[in-house]
């Protein structure tokens, strides 16, 4: 493994592409039902071998395994936590045009993270194949609060949104811990409600369910920060923020301004910030992060598209993100995975290779290098 350690120039969020191997494979299992688990477990090993081995040949010295064990990159997660489940139903969470398929988190019972929750397995499976620093996203605790409906929440204490909270905090922190534990030094949550929480429409749609999207802001903060706060010195955390990516669609708008305190207040030591539309608002958010070793990686580098930015173009960018944030202290990453949900966005293996050797030669162009 490399002696170099994050916070690394070029970066990614997480998601990359399902090969058709695991699609048909995942087909097979969850809907034919004619193979086995360990045969689909066969299947997604040497895809993650794959994405493993592409990451590393684009000269990305922080890798990931694609999420190819994951249909959703939160649901899954989610799933295997000890007191929530996942229902099916009729109607699903509207995209611009599209809709997620129809999944809703349901909490039944006291929350805790189990020890033998599946993606401990799947991040020792990737630090086992890489000669690079394994990392692995997982959704960060304000989506379990944000996805599940008032009327889905059924334990009689978590009527008290503080209880839901308090247990939130508590189930993260044992999970960061876990990953430690499992050798993790890297670990990326994906919070991206922050910037949801900064649209007016999704704020509306809280104040109806008689929730206050700025206190809830507050309180999301506070979950996160008390996740991680005892992590160890050696641990490196992150937290990607997007306004949604379903098939290279959007489910968000609006500018980080009303977030952007609470955001650099958690103790994340890098930020994977969706940049790459107007959607996103401007730079100026920027000015809030706090001088020392935190880092930005703003996504102007989109997923959606295949659409190479030009370099000039990404230098502008950076210059005028340097008047808001010391250069040593930002980096640079896609907005977004690639496939946050199996289906993935529109987009091809190719393209999606040239989009992450864009992410390194922007860090050796402006920087020197990824661990410049």
């Amino acid at each position: 493994m490399t002696a170099a350690k994050p916070p690394f120039r070029a970066d990614h969020v997480g998601s990359l592409l399902r090969p058709d191997s695991v699609k048909a494979a995942r087909k097979k299992f969850y809907e034919d039902h004619s193979i086995t688990a360990d045969e689909l477990k066969a299947v997604e090993d040497e895809a993650v071998k794959d994405v493993i081995a592409m990451q590393e040949e684009v000269g990305l010295l922080a890798v990931t395994d694609g999420e190819m064990r994951r249909s959703f990159w939160h649901y899954d997660f989610m799933g295997a936590l000890t007191g929530l489940d996942l229902d099916e139903r009729d109607e699903g969470v509207q995209f611009a045009g599209v809709k997620l398929r129809p999944i809703y988190p349901t909490i039944t019972q006291k929350l805790d993270f189990p020890a033998d929750h599946p993606m401990i397995e799947h991040f020792k499976f990737v630090a086992q194949n890489t000669r690079v620093t394994p990392k692995i996203s997982i959704p960060g605790p304000s989506c379990c609060h944000f996805r599940t409906a008032v009327e889905d929440i059924h334990p009689a204490e978590y009527k008290d949104p503080q209880v839901l909270f308090d247990d939130l905090a508590a189930t993260y922190k044992k999970a960061v811990g876990a990953f430690y534990d499992a050798g993790c030094r890297y670990l990326q949550m994906d919070d991206i409600f922050f910037a949801y929480l900064c649209d007016p429409k999704h704020r509306a749609a809280k104040v109806e369910a008689g929730q206050d999207p700025d206190w809830l802001i507050e309180r999301y903060a506070w979950m996160l920060r008390e996740a991680i706060k005892d992590r160890p010195d050696d641990m490196v955390i992150g937290m990607h923020m997007c306004r949604g990516n379903f098939r290279s669609t959007h489910a968000a708008e609006g500018a980080y301004d009303q977030a952007a305190e609470a955001i650099f207040s958690t103790g994340v030591d890098i930020f994977f910030m969706e940049y790459d539309t107007d959607r996103a608002g401007g730079l100026e958010p920027l000015k809030l992060l706090p001088k020392g070793k935190q880092r930005v990686l703003p996504g102007f580098i989109t997923t959606k598209t295949a659409d190479l930015e030009s370099m000039d173009w990404l230098k502008q960018k950076f210059e005028e993100a340097s008047k808001y944030a010391d250069i040593d202290q930002l980096g640079i990453a896609p907005q977004c995975g690639f496939a946050s949900t199996e289906e993935g966005n529109a987009i091809t293996p190719d393209d999606q290779r040239r989009k992450l050797e864009l992410v390194v030669k922007t860090a050796e162009e402006i920087w020197g290098g990824v661990d410049a």
